[in-house]
């Protein structure tokens, strides 16, 4: 059991499997950063500068001056903010991984299709095989 384990860990689809969780991993974070510093600021200044990482609603009736403060003094609260950025950093990194994929399924040689191993009968239209010199169902020799 530990060699078949061993040689399911050190099989190649393995490791290109952990790769691409190490690499996925990086690149949210990317994508992440881009929503919270790039992209979202200017939809807020359009927005009549708002920070939707400061959106929350206190859950304790309590006005509080900014997320910190709320932060600060524990109180519960629903940060739809930052749900908000989360959400826009979700649909980017969706696209782009659609992009990724479409561009490499583009690149990807088309496999090639099996040669037909039958033939249609042109008498009676059934499935004969290509080498047949005669038909088995209705006994054409103008196959």
């Amino acid at each position: 059991m530990f060699s078949e384990f061993k040689k399911f860990l050190i099989q190649g689809n393995m490791v290109d499997m952990a790769v691409g969780f190490i690499f996925g991993g990086a690149f949210a974070t990317v994508i992440k950063s881009m929503v919270n510093n790039v992209i979202m600021p200017p939809v807020g200044k359009l927005m009549g500068n708002v920070d939707f990482s400061q959106l929350y609603f206190a859950l304790d009736g309590k006005e509080y001056a900014s997320l910190a403060a709320l932060d600060k003094a524990g109180a519960p609260a629903i940060k739809y903010g930052l749900f908000l950025n989360d959400v826009i950093s979700f649909v980017i990194l969706g696209f782009v991984v659609f992009m990724f994929i479409k561009g490499y399924n583009k690149l990807k040689t088309p496999e090639e299709e099996p040669a037909p191993t039958t033939k249609t009968c042109n008498k009676c239209a059934m499935e004969i095989p290509i080498a047949a010199k005669k038909c088995g169902h209705c006994g054409s020799t103008d196959v």
